[in-house]
C-alpha cells in the first residue's frame, strides 16, 4: 500500500486548533429573557391594566397613584368563589375566617397541579441510563438530600422527602407570583403572599415535627424534654432550673409555626408590594432588576423553610437524657460497626 506524501504546511494544518464555534452567549440569552418580560409585562398593562380599588375594570386610572394602588394588593386574598352567604371581610384584615375559594387558594392549587404533572413527566418510564428529564429530576432530588444529611446527619435521612417536598412546593408557591398574569387579575395571586396559606404550611410543619418527638420518643420520653423532674434528683435548684428551662422550650414549640408562617409571608408580600409599587411607577423596565432579587429570595426563602422544619424535626426526635452532639456520635457509630462487618457504609 502507498500513502500519499504529506506536506509540512498540510501537517501544521491538520495539527492546528479547531476554531471555537460560536453561539449565542450567555449575555444574548439573558437580553432575550429580559426582553420576553418586558413584553409579557407590558402585555399584562395592555390587556389587564390597573383600575380603581372602587371602580370596575376599563374605568380611567390616573398614574401614577391609581396604577400603584391598582396594583398593590391587601393582605387578605380576592374570594373567587364564596362558600357562604355571610358578607366577605374586610379586605384590610390580616387574618380572617371567612369559608371561601381565595385568589391564594386557587393559585396553590394550579401550582400543585403543575408540580404532580412535571414530576410524573419527568421521572415516567425510569431507565437505568436516564434521559435528561429524569436526570435534571435525579440530580436536583439528589443535592438537596445530601445537603439535608449534611445538615441534620443521618438522623435527618428518613426526612429528605418532606425537606425536599416543602422546597418544591414553597419554591414555585414563590416563584409563580413573579409570573406577570398572577398578581394583574383579583383571581391569581402568589400563595406565599398570603399569611393563611403560610400559616397552613406551618401547622402541617409543626403536626409533623411534633407527631415525630412522640413517636420516636413515646409520650413519656418527649414531654420529659419539657417537665425534666428526673433533675431533682441532683437538688432542688438543679431541678427548678431544668424545670424553668424545660417550660420556656414548651412555649417556644408553640412560637415554631408563628415564626415560619410569619416569616415567609413577609418576605414574600413585601416583595409583591415593592414589585407592584416599582411597576406602577415605572410601567415596564425597571421592575426587571427587582424581578431578579424576587427570583433569588423566594429561592432562599423557600429554602429556610425547608431547613427549618428538618432541623425542628431532629431536634424534636432528640432526647435530652444524650450529650449535646449524640447524633453525630451515633452517625459514626453506625458507620464503623459497617465498616468493621465488611459492609459498605451508606452516603
Amino acid at each position: 500500500m502507498t500513502s500519499e506524501q504529506v506536506t509540512p504546511e498540510q501537517l501544521a494544518e491538520d495539527l492546528a486548533p479547531a476554531p471555537a464555534r460560536r453561539g449565542r452567549g450567555v449575555s444574548s440569552r439573558w437580553f432575550a429573557l429580559i426582553g420576553i418580560v418586558i413584553l409579557l409585562d407590558i402585555a399584562a398593562i395592555a390587556f389587564a391594566p390597573p383600575f380603581p380599588k372602587d371602580g370596575q375594570p376599563g374605568d380611567a386610572c390616573a398614574y401614577p397613584v391609581c396604577y400603584i394602588q391598582g396594583t398593590l394588593e391587601f393582605p387578605a386574598p380576592h374570594v373567587v368563589l364564596p362558600l357562604t352567604s355571610a358578607p366577605a371581610p374586610d379586605a384590610s384584615q390580616l387574618i380572617v375566617f371567612y369559608p371561601s375559594i381565595s385568589s391564594t387558594i386557587l393559585t396553590q392549587w394550579i401550582v400543585m397541579i403543575l408540580i404532580l404533572v412535571v414530576s410524573i413527566l419527568m421521572v415516567r418510564g425510569r431507565k437505568l441510563l436516564p434521559g435528561a428529564a429524569q436526570n435534571a429530576w435525579e440530580t436536583m432530588y439528589e443535592f438537596l438530600a445530601d445537603f439535608g444529611i449534611g445538615l441534620a446527619g443521618e438522623t435527618g435521612r428518613r426526612y429528605v422527602p418532606i425537606f425536599f417536598s416543602f422546597f418544591i412546593l414553597i419554591l414555585f408557591s414563590n416563584w409563580i407570583g413573579l409570573v406577570p398574569p398572577v398578581g394583574r387579575i383579583e383571581e391569581l395571586r402568589a400563595p406565599s403572599s398570603d399569611v393563611n396559606i403560610t400559616l397552613g404550611l406551618a401547622l402541617v410543619s409543626f403536626c409533623i415535627f411534633e407527631g415525630e418527638g412522640f413517636h420516636r420518643l413515646g409520650f413519656r420520653g418527649y414531654m420529659g424534654k419539657f417537665f425534666p423532674f428526673y433533675e431533682f434528683r441532683n437538688g432542688l435548684g438543679a431541678g427548678v432550673i431544668a424545670l424553668f428551662v424545660g417550660l420556656v422550650e414548651l412555649m417556644l414549640e408553640f412560637v415554631k409555626p408563628v415564626t415560619l408562617s410569619m416569616r415567609l409571608f413577609g418576605n414574600i408580600y413585601g416583595g409583591e408590594v415593592a414589585l407592584s409599587v416599582v411597576t406602577g411607577l415605572t410601567l415596564a423596565i425597571f421592575p426587571i432588576a427587582l424581578l431578579g432579587l424576587d427570583f433569588l429570595l423566594n429561592a432562599i426563602q423557600a429554602l429556610i423553610f425547608s431547613v427549618l422544619t428538618l432541623v425542628f424535626i431532629t431536634l424534636a426526635i432528640e432526647s435530652h437524657d444524650h450529650e449535646e452532639g449524640h447524633v453525630a456520635e451515633e452517625a459514626m457509630a453506625t458507620i464503623h460497626a459497617a465498616e468493621s462487618q465488611g459492609l459498605q457504609p451508606a452516603t
